[in-house]
């Protein structure tokens, strides 16, 4: 008995340690929503006398979000950031697709040194490297450049390429083979047999480099130096941000409009952000 009691004493101890962890992290994620929320509808005047944990008096107060919306000039600031994101997501995944099929489908000498170098360079860190993609993108004539901006960002994710492989890995290579005694091309076999049944990986990382790329700031802040031209949704708030001091009721007013976009496409793609791995394409 003393020791049936002492074990479900154990668990009781260890479910209300797991508990209190949730309860923690969850209300170190949730106050500074809560926060930025609360700031957003509140006056210049209520902002300077409260603190930031109390509610607005009212929350009808949508006038930060219009001052937000026309200072920061948000309207073309999501357009630029919507081409941009577009064109990103597109060739990267595209360039991320095609090798991942060449590294998993093709064996040729150096194929395991390239995958060493691509881990390789995911131990460096990005700013360390700044000052030399700076340079050449500079001499290049890309840098306050969209099309040259969209480049950069277009560069091919470690990550992603792992996620294609790692569904390369779960297609068997038989379906290449039927395809190919059927007379269809390498390109063939790509686009119409394995790019189909890579929707769940496509998905995926379209959420990963979507995400990343909606929210960079420091990258569209160094290349795109004309706000006014090249404006996007990161950099379009710093209009609030000055010397002699921060407008924080604007700023999280801007911070909301940000969130919406986002909110409403994981809303949207939730289910395929959370489907599984394809598998069994192949069937006996």
């Amino acid at each position: 008995m003393n020791e049936t009691t002492a074990i479900k004493t154990k668990r009781v101890l260890i479910n209300i340690c797991k508990y209190a962890l949730l309860i923690f992290a969850a209300f170190v994620a949730l106050v500074p929503i809560v926060s930025c929320i609360f700031t957003a509808f509140k006056s210049e005047e209520e902002y300077a006398n409260t603190n930031v944990i109390t509610p607005p008096k009212s929350w009808l107060n949508f006038d930060n979000f219009i001052i937000a919306w026309n200072k920061a000039n948000m309207g073309k600031a999501f357009l630029n950031s919507f081409i941009i994101l577009i064109c990103v997501l597109a060739g990267s995944i595209m360039i991320s697709a095609m090798l991942a099929y060449v590294l998993n489908r093709f064996k040729f000498p150096g194929n395991k040194l390239i995958r060493n170098l691509f881990t390789i360079a995911t131990l460096i860190p990005g700013i360390a490297s700044q000052v030399t993609v700076y340079q050449i993108m500079t001499a290049l004539h890309l840098v306050n450049s969209m099309p040259g901006y969209i480049i950069l960002m277009m560069g091919t994710d470690v990550i992603t390429i792992y996620i294609f492989l790692q569904f390369f890995e779960n297609l068997s290579s038989t379906l290449d083979e039927s395809a190919i005694l059927d007379g269809c091309t390498y390109f063939g076999v790509f686009f119409k047999i394995l790019l189909p049944l890579l929707k769940p990986a496509i998905v995926t990382s379209a959420i990963l480099k979507g995400v990343s790329t909606y929210n960079e700031y420091y990258m569209a802040n160094l290349y795109l130096q004309d706000k006014t031209k090249y404006q996007v949704v990161a950099t379009s708030l710093y209009v609030f941000s000055g010397p002699m001091g921060n407008q924080y009721n604007y700023i999280c007013a801007g911070v909301i409009i940000t969130i919406i976009p986002a909110l409403i496409v994981f809303l949207l793609c939730q289910d395929q952000i959370y489907s599984g791995m394809a598998a069994g394409a192949v069937k006996g």
